[in-house]
């Protein structure tokens, strides 16, 4: 069956403005970081690529190494581009990534001017298309100059093989050195993506939302739901076919009687709000004005449905804010 987008697409999501640009970005963004590589059903990518868009998603967040194994991710979304969104690519906002390891030897990750354009190279290929919308070093690299690793996405940019550059595992400090030397350069990085969520709070220990601020840059949170951590998943125990079960992200002794204990109590905090935990989570990341987007990840169109259900109630009391934070605990999840 040909697809055809809703045409009420953007008649209920919320779009944010991506800090000093012109680029706006849908509240809640889909990434494509698991469940959509070769162990995943086609049928079940699509429905929820083609959900996601109904719903006013119009940002899909990929990086080279997603899968798995890496690079089957951008290979699915590919077939999307060439197939159902073809149509819709001026309405799509495609982002991609190059840090983590990807090939071997030693020009397959981290930094370096020569691995970010021969990812990208590679990652557009896959993805068959000619150019990204946003492209970001995934991560800092210590080794390299950071000369380097910024004037590599500033040439990127005037190549045309992405529209726009970004950053993502950066610290506030390592942020504003990227920023000032990038505006150096006359391409500004407009956005950082950070790890964040009610259970890992160090953007705010770090100050880096104030540090984005002052540069202009927006912010897009990863793991908000802490890979169903802050979700009613875990409540009763863990599923037979939970990711914890296969994946060495998500370790069983993080879903100690403590820790899901703390999360039993957001869960209620949540209930009296009319909201899913995962909702009030994703409602609590975006809390801040500054914050741009946050990216959900998904192995079902239901959870789809739910998180943009979220932004429905995205108001907190101060005595909400203050129950949570008794059991949002900064660290929980280390080990």
């Amino acid at each position: 069956m040909v697809y055809a987008a809703a045409a009420s697409r953007y008649e209920r999501m919320k779009y944010n403005r991506v800090g000093r640009t012109g680029l706006l970005l849908p509240a809640i963004s889909l990434g494509l970081w698991h469940n959509f590589g070769h162990d995943g059903k086609a049928e079940t990518m699509r429905a929820m690529c083609h959900r996601a868009f109904d719903l006013g998603i119009t940002h899909f967040d990929l990086a080279n190494n997603y899968g798995p194994p890496p690079g089957s991710a951008e290979e699915f979304f590919g077939t999307m581009i060439e197939g159902d969104f073809k149509p819709y690519r001026d309405e799509l906002i495609v982002s991609t990534k190059a840090g983590w390891r990807m090939w071997p030897g030693p020009y397959g990750e981290f930094g370096s001017r020569k691995y970010l354009i021969a990812s990208l190279d590679q990652s557009l290929r896959r993805m068959k298309l000619d150019y990204v919308d946003i492209f970001y070093s995934h991560r800092f690299d210590a080794d390299t100059p950071l000369e380097e690793t910024i004037g590599a996405l500033d040439s990127i940019v005037r190549s045309g093989k992405a529209l726009y550059a970004g950053i993502s595992n950066y610290s506030a400090e390592q942020s504003r050195r990227a920023a000032e030397i990038a505006r150096g350069l006359g391409t500004p990085l407009i956005i950082h993506q950070p790890r964040y969520s009610m259970l890992d709070r160090w953007t705010e220990r770090d100050s880096l939302l104030d540090t984005l601020e002052d540069e202009g840059m927006g912010c897009i949170v990863f793991s908000p739901l802490e890979q169903g951590v802050l979700s009613d998943r875990y409540l009763k125990g863990i599923p037979s076919d939970s990711r914890v079960r296969h994946s060495h992200f998500l370790q069983e002794s993080v879903l100690s009687a403590e820790n899901l204990s703390r999360v039993a109590a957001l869960n209620t905090i949540a209930a009296g709000r009319g909201q899913t935990l995962a909702q009030m989570a994703l409602a609590w990341v975006l809390r801040d004005p500054r914050m741009t987007s946050a990216l959900i990840g998904a192995s079902r169109v239901s959870q789809i449905e739910d998180a943009v259900a979220a932004l429905d109630n995205l108001t907190f009391t101060e005595q909400e804010l203050t129950d949570i934070d008794a059991y949002a605990i900064d660290g929980m999840l280390k080990r």
